[in-house]
């Protein structure tokens, strides 16, 4: 069976008052949003798909330069969580499989 998985990486992060995006803050030396592919990646999926939202051309660099190997789409307008699955659908596939949603909720304090 094949996994897609889909890493929501769209927050705006406004609790860390700071102008980065959440997912691109570093923890234990790598940023967010890579401990999240490096967990992910221990399943083994097919395809992995990144939904950016703030920040997202940042995002998008970064990953770039880590040379990951995934696709990022963009949830252009700041809804919350059930709205940043859409964008990630149409990008994940369709077909048998399963579909594993990873999301990047509040830091610890």
């Amino acid at each position: 069976m094949s996994i897609s998985l889909v890493i929501l990486a769209a927050g705006q992060g406004t609790r860390m008052n700071s102008d980065l995006p959440k997912v691109l803050h570093p923890v234990a030396g790598a940023p967010l949003v890579a401990h999240a592919l490096a967990a992910g990646r221990a399943l083994e999926p097919v395809r992995v798909v990144v939904v950016a939202g703030h920040g997202s051309d940042a995002v998008r660099r970064a990953l770039a330069e880590a040379e990951e190997d995934v696709t990022v789409v963009e949830q252009t307008e700041q809804r919350g969580t059930a709205p940043t699955r859409g964008p990630a659908r149409a990008r994940r596939g369709h077909g048998r499989g399963v579909g594993v949603w990873g999301y990047l909720g509040p830091p610890l304090k």
